[in-house]
């Protein structure tokens, strides 16, 4: 088994993560490549959903595109995981990021029915 990686910590993917723009998905999209960097990954989106559950205004369009387009770019062995941290919480701020993910379709992708 591979050693977690310490860099990025999850304040770093957290950032990427809430601000989505081209480079920030190339930095994901490399980060998702590499099976030592799972856990900082995951780290990181629970404490961005943590932040946007904590934030006066929620913005669940945002969230829904972000669980729509880690659902559609993450790999086979990171779609449980991911909702995993979606159904995490009943908080409106997970219920959005799972309503992407779900509308994806990644984990039907990854592990397609028999």
């Amino acid at each position: 088994m591979q050693a977690a990686a310490n860099f990025p910590d999850r304040n770093t993917v957290a950032e990427k993560l809430g601000f989505l723009g081209e480079t920030e998905r190339a930095y994901l999209t490399l980060l998702m490549e590499n099976a030592a960097q799972d856990e900082n990954l995951i780290e990181g989106l629970y404490r961005h959903l943590d932040q946007a559950s904590e934030a006066r205004l929620l913005n669940s369009l945002k969230l829904e595109k972000l669980g729509e387009w880690l659902g559609s770019n993450a790999p086979a062995r990171l779609q449980i995981r991911l909702m995993e941290a979606a159904r995490s919480s009943q908080h409106a701020a997970y219920q959005s990021f799972r309503t992407g993910l779900a509308r994806s379709g990644g984990l039907e992708k990854a592990y397609p029915k028999a």
